[in-house]
């Protein structure tokens, strides 16, 4: 009996979301490995086997490209579990992101990204979209979860806590650049915790 021979694609196009995928992926671990200035639409093409002219259709420009291609990169990372244990929960997620940002290689990009997104209007709408509003969104999803659950007070402010935790995490990061590690993520649930207990 003679074997089927293997199913071979034809030079056709690959579909629009395949193609997708893999711009975001080579753009993702370019940004990671040397950086934003290196994600260029000419590399990204090159080392994803995509049109130059795709990338130019898909993205404004390579800032907007990289700051996706981080959202895309950083989502298997940065999922947020809900247990049902909240200060369990948060200090998982704020101790992933923590070593996102420091062990994994994170905390440079970020930088550049937030740098770049302050001049540069497509940047910082694709970083906004792409990222910043989503997170923000998993985090009060998972808030809320607890809020109806009775772990925190009716009234407690979703926004505010999200700005305490995050935001002393990008403030370390950005402003006072000051080393992050595991330990602050335990002391910055337990304060914020503390505040909205039920």
């Amino acid at each position: 009996m003679s074997e089927k021979p293997t199913a071979r694609r034809g030079r056709g196009r690959r579909p629009a979301a395949e193609v997708r995928a893999g711009v975001l992926e080579a753009a993702g671990r370019i940004l990671l490995s040397d950086g934003l200035r290196a994600v260029t639409f000419d590399r990204v093409a090159t080392e994803a086997g995509s049109s130059k002219m795709t990338l130019y259709k898909w993205w404004p420009s390579p800032g907007a490209l990289a700051a996706e291609a981080y959202f895309t990169q950083s989502m298997p990372v940065l999922g947020f579990p809900d247990t049902g244990d909240l200060r369990a929960d948060l200090i998982a997620q704020l101790g992933s992101f923590v070593r996102w940002l420091t062990d994994e290689g994170a905390g440079k990009p970020v930088l550049e990204l937030i740098g770049a997104a302050q001049m540069d209007p497509d940047v910082a709408r694709a970083w906004s979209e792409s990222y910043a509003l989503p997170r923000r969104e998993l985090a009060r999803v998972r808030l809320r979860s607890a809020q109806q659950q009775g772990q925190l007070r009716e009234d407690a402010d979703l926004d505010i806590i999200v700005d305490h935790l995050w935001g002393a995490c990008y403030h370390r990061l950005l402003v006072l650049k000051v080393p992050l590690d595991a330990s602050l993520t335990e002391r910055l649930v337990d304060q914020a915790l503390r505040g909205v207990a039920a």
